[in-house]
């Protein structure tokens, strides 16, 4: 059972099937049944290991998002936090040692939303919010090595997709269509034996459209990835750190991509300086299993890219206040501020 587990969590954080049946798929690729793949997966979700099984979205693609800090007295930072975590475009909460202190995500389904909801925080918890959109990617993959047994080999089960043609849509009804299928799988797939069957019953549709428009959303890149959204302080990977950097406008490009490289490199992305408060415009988020771990990888790679004069800071994560999903459709009408 605990090489199922390693072999269900590495296998499957990508690459989940498209077909009718994905998790007997994944059963028979683990010599199982899809009972057992099923029963394993609601347990390590309602253990806090596993988050969902579905999508993630690429950044911007389905609606606008952005990375927020707050600078927060200690003494009133679980308060503030607790304000914060009320809003449903909040979906990560992180306290970092740093001034600014209280990082948080937010999404939402337009600019003018997302505008409206930082205003709020800033209203409601009386501290300024400091808002650091994404400019530009070099490397985002929150997928997490599970090595229970010290395994180096992972077979990847490929997606596999019917071939059958989908019933054609008109422009309107395929965008229509696409916004309704974001808002049910955006917390995820239903754990059952034809989980696309399920959503097509909530739709009106047929199952086989369920699967060709998850097969476009992947293949345009709307969807980053579709499979296991692992849990990493769970699963053991207890200390991170996101690392932020003071660079040359003419070389962030060249250095972001460097970075991204790195192996214990999970995000890499670029954002823009709010002079005077913030002068960094590079960031790089660097998981290990230990503090010691994580400081390792950055020593190597600030010596190995030869950025030691390069202005950077390192800000630890503490409490995490918050971590789920992004909800991006008709979260406007669940907020209560």
């Amino acid at each position: 059972m605990e090489d199922l587990t390693e072999k269900l969590l590495n296998d499957f954080q990508r690459n989940f099937p498209l077909n009718p049946m994905p998790f007997k798929q994944i059963a028979i690729a683990l010599n199982t049944s899809t009972e057992v793949v099923i029963e394993k997966l609601k347990e390590l979700q309602a253990r806090g290991a596993v988050s969902r099984v579905g999508p993630v979205f690429s950044p911007n693609t389905v609606g606008v998002s952005t990375l927020a800090a707050m600078a927060v007295p200690g003494n009133q930072l679980e308060q503030v936090a607790e304000q914060v975590n009320t809003y449903q475009q909040v979906n990560h909460n992180y306290e970092r040692e740093h001034t600014f202190n209280l990082w948080f995500v937010a999404t939402a389904e337009n600019q003018d939303s997302l505008q409206h909801t930082l205003d709020s925080i800033e209203k409601q918890t009386g501290y300024k919010v400091l808002s650091l959109p994404l400019l530009k990617e070099y490397h985002i993959d929150l997928g997490f090595r599970m090595d229970l047994n010290d395994r180096k080999d992972i077979d990847k089960v490929e997606a596999s997709c019917s071939n059958s043609i989908p019933e054609v849509l008109t422009a309107e009804a395929q965008l229509a269509s696409a916004e309704d299928l974001i808002e049910i799988i955006q917390s995820g797939l239903p754990l059952v034996a034809r989980p696309y069957q399920e959503i097509a019953e909530r739709l009106g549709w047929s199952e086989q459209l369920v699967i060709e428009k998850l097969k476009t959303m992947v293949e345009g890149g709307i969807i980053k990835r579709l499979g296991v959204v692992v849990r990493h302080h769970e699963l053991g990977y207890r200390s991170n750190a996101m690392v932020v950097w003071n660079v040359a406008d003419d070389q962030v490009d060249q250095i972001g991509q460097q970075l991204g490289m790195q192996d214990c490199v999970t995000l890499c992305y670029q954002r823009p300086r709010m002079l005077p408060e913030w002068p960094y415009n590079l960031f790089c988020m660097v998981h290990g299993r230990n503090r010691e771990e994580v400081l390792e990888c950055i020593e190597t790679m600030t010596a190995g890219l030869s950025l030691g004069n390069t202005p950077h800071t390192v800000l630890f994560s503490g409490r995490r206040f918050k971590q789920r999903g992004a909800i991006y459709r008709k979260i406007n009408q669940e907020q209560k501020h």
